[in-house]
């Protein structure tokens, strides 16, 4: 009898399991969530804190007009403006020259050069900061060779390959000045 009991609490308990099995399935399925849960113009699962909260979204303009004018980034371009000029001194740039700016963060050093008169600037980083800055390696520059005069770069001291980096810019051959400087 003990056989009979055991076939017989197998048969209860698979049937359970599938009882169990087809009830989730019909909640999952059927199931709607509340509307105060999920907005349906928002993505159903934000990625982060940011995608799930209700603000407007700033425009590029917008968010470099705030950024460009606070006193920092003034004080950082009226710095490089100043390292500009001295070049322009010594008649290392002038208004045809094409730079390369390596490293150049949020474009402090591409406003600065755009401020005192070049037209022809590419400033390039890792991450992208449109309008100045363009994203690429400065370890693998996308260009072709001669196509710049200058070369500058504040940042050399935080590269990861310091030495690729200056030989990357010296096989240039038409670079006719090279400049690196640890400004802070």
């Amino acid at each position: 009898m003990e056989k009979h009991i055991q076939t017989f609490l197998n048969k209860i308990s698979y049937l359970a399991i599938t009882i169990a099995t087809f009830t989730l399935l019909l909640v999952f399925l059927f199931q709607t969530p509340p509307e105060t849960c999920i907005n349906p113009n928002h993505k159903p699962h934000p990625k982060s804190s940011c995608d799930a909260a209700h603000r407007p979204i700033t425009t590029i303009e917008k968010k470099n007009h705030r950024l460009w004018s606070t006193h920092t980034w003034r004080k950082s371009v009226d710095s490089f403006s100043a390292i500009f000029n001295d070049l322009r001194t010594l008649k290392h740039i002038s208004n045809h020259t094409h730079a390369l700016i390596v490293s150049a963060g949020g474009g402090q050093a591409v406003m600065s050069l755009k401020e005192i008169g070049l037209h022809e600037i590419t400033g390039v980083e890792v991450v992208d900061s449109p309008p100045l800055v363009s994203r690429a390696d400065p370890h693998n520059l996308p260009f072709f060779d001669g196509v710049f005069n200058l070369g500058f770069s504040a940042h050399l001291d935080l590269a990861l390959f310091s030495i690729e980096l200056v030989l990357e810019d010296i096989r240039d051959d038409d670079l006719q000045c090279l400049y690196y400087t640890n400004y802070i």
